[in-house]
């Protein structure tokens, strides 16, 4: 799990790479690389569930990240990571 910490303020230059962030986090959920992806409502924080099979793995698919320059990121290795996404559910068919 990553914990971002973001500037205080957000410049020009942060508000016009939003789009490319997204488009890239989007691909990444897609090929299940990042697994969850949320902002605090006061967006101070943002956080990232990655998949990774090392910390320097999780580092290049910080690397690739548009707004990485503007965020520092903090690494906690996760045992495990569920979601109600994850749990059985039964069909009435």
């Amino acid at each position: 799990m990553i914990e971002f910490d973001l500037p205080q303020t957000f410049d020009e230059e942060f508000m016009a790479l939003i789009p490319k962030q997204r488009y890239i986090i989007n691909t990444m959920l897609a090929d299940g690389r990042v697994k969850a992806y949320s902002l605090s409502m006061d967006r101070s924080k943002l956080w990232a569930i990655m998949t990774g099979t090392s910390e320097f793995e999780v580092m290049e698919n910080i690397a690739q990240l548009p707004l990485s320059e503007y965020m520092s990121p903090n690494i906690s290795e996760l045992m495990f990571h569920n979601t109600s996404d994850a749990v059985m559910q039964f069909s009435l068919n």
